[in-house]
């Protein structure tokens, strides 16, 4: 599927309801609204939103970076619409949101998944992402798979 990808506001209304259908997912996933430790992605901390859209203009899919300090930066919100997986969408994702992290001086990406993800756990592998020891607040989740990759 041929996509284009563009920084858009985190509050946009198409950024909005892709969050939300991932946080239903998850929520279903986990069985639970209690998934993710620390503190929630907002307009203030994830510096870089992007939203992907299909030739019709629909928005499928989206993620997020989220700087750490120096040199680094973890990809938050990333989600595909189910009916979209599969086609290469979250592939443009990474990629892009790779290209800006290399724009903004980041060289190590880190991101966190959940071990309900296996799908997730899958792709990120298969992309060059390493798994790597817990990091910040999900050091000691049960529930938290880590991983990172240098640019």
């Amino acid at each position: 599927m041929t996509v284009a990808i563009t920084v858009e506001p985190w509050d946009a209304a198409d950024g909005v309801r892709l969050r939300a259908a991932q946080r239903a997912e998850l929520d279903a996933r986990y069985g639970c609204d209690d998934h993710e430790p620390g503190e929630p992605p907002t307009a203030e901390s994830v510096s870089v939103f992007l939203v992907a859209r299909d030739a019709t203009g629909t928005a499928v899919g989206c993620g997020g970076l989220r700087f750490l300090g120096p040199g680094s930066a973890e990809i938050k919100r990333m989600y595909v619409d189910p009916a979209a997986r599969g086609t290469g969408v979250s592939v443009a994702i990474l990629r892009a949101l790779e290209e800006q992290a290399r724009a903004a001086g980041v060289g190590r990406l880190l991101l966190e998944t959940g071990t309900a993800q296996p799908d997730a756990i899958r792709f990120y592998e298969r992309e060059g992402y390493g798994r790597i020891e817990q990091f910040g607040a999900y050091v000691g989740s049960e529930i938290s798979v880590c991983y990172a990759r240098d640019l």
